[in-house]
């Protein structure tokens, strides 16, 4: 069984778990599939049939993440007049440069630049335009930063001019559902890294009242796709990542379930991105409006994630993300960084 078919498997697996019927004919090799509704079960999912590593090495064009032990900070820049919380902050190409490299110094390993608004009710700007606001700032870090850089995009043509440009992974909200082929086959043109993510409908409407049959398996199914769908492209197992989608067509008790249930991810053998910085969810909880004043809601939830199995945390408050993941890996390690 090849690695395409071991996903759709763990895809198969989830559905029927979930007492749906799948006309998917995948033949299994290992534990028995029960059939009949699990799903109410709160520790149960796919993953335990499919007990996997979580020593993980990704691979980008000259260089490579090493995840086995550390967590890697993703830290966020948005060359954007309206994203939900930096909104205009950085959006010339000189304060993003300079953004970029105080990330890097704050502890930022990879450097996630975005030229469009994917928040709750954001209208989508043109290629054209998202192409002139990321390139820039790509083309001015490539050749001067020390981390890798990754493109948030889920249109190709901005894919390939940020690839051309000097980016070393892509960061897909769509997890493929728009041009998914097109995408896909880019990195593995590149041999570039792909962080693969859940989102329920468009930004624009995915958070007018999101509902779900059985949450966990859904996204869990929904992954399972768009690894698959990856790896039919050629994308190679070790430059998949992916992501549940925090915030992204979710209810509030949603965002909480799955950081709650993260662990389940790890089920589907890729390392689990996860983005909880200055979330609606945060706020409601804490009662804080502001998204920047979210900081210490966002460093308990970013916590909650690595414990549960993320291997990259995305923030905008690098700092203090990178020195409470530092903490959160010894704890999992069980030695100081640096020690054998």
């Amino acid at each position: 069984m090849d690695l395409t078919e071991e996903i759709m498997l763990r895809h198969t697996c989830a559905k029927r778990r979930a007492g749906e019927s799948s006309e998917e004919k995948v033949e299994h090799t290992g534990a028995p599939v029960g059939k009949g509704n699990l799903s109410g079960h709160p520790r149960f999912s796919p993953a335990f049939y499919f007990p996997l590593s979580t020593r993980f090495t990704v691979p980008y064009p000259g260089g490579e993440l090493n995840l086995s032990q550390k967590t890697a900070v993703m830290g966020v820049v948005n060359v954007t007049p309206d994203s939900f919380s930096d909104g205009g902050d950085f959006f010339s190409p000189d304060a993003a440069v300079e953004q970029a490299h105080k990330l890097v110094e704050a502890g930022a390993h990879i450097i996630d630049i975005g030229g469009e608004s994917t928040r709750p009710g954001s209208d989508p700007v043109s290629i054209q335009e998202e192409i002139d606001r990321v390139v820039p700032v790509i083309k001015a870090l490539s050749s001067n930063i020390p981390v890798p850089l990754s493109i948030d995009t889920y249109k190709p043509e901005v894919a390939h001019a940020a690839l051309k440009a000097g980016a070393k992974i892509l960061n897909d909200v769509s997890g493929l559902r728009e041009d998914g082929a097109a995408m896909a086959d880019l990195a593995a043109e590149f041999k570039v890294p792909m962080i693969l993510m859940h989102m329920k409908g468009k930004p624009k409407t995915m958070q007018d009242n999101p509902v779900y049959d059985d949450l966990i398996l859904e996204v869990y199914s929904s992954l399972a796709k768009s690894a698959a769908s990856a790896l039919n492209a050629g994308v190679q197992k070790n430059r998949i990542i992916l992501d549940p989608g925090i915030g992204f067509g979710k209810s509030f008790e949603d965002n909480l379930k799955l950081l709650d249930r993260l662990h389940e991810f790890t089920g589907l053998g890729f390392p689990i991105c996860i983005g909880v910085s200055r979330k609606a969810f945060i706020g409601a909880t804490l009662g804080i409006q502001e998204p920047k004043d979210r900081l210490i809601g966002g460093i308990a939830a970013s916590v909650i994630a690595i414990r549960g199995g993320a291997k990259i945390i995305r923030t905008h408050d690098v700092m203090e993300t990178a020195q409470a993941a530092k903490l959160a890996d010894a704890i999992t390690n069980g030695e100081l960084p640096g020690e054998s």
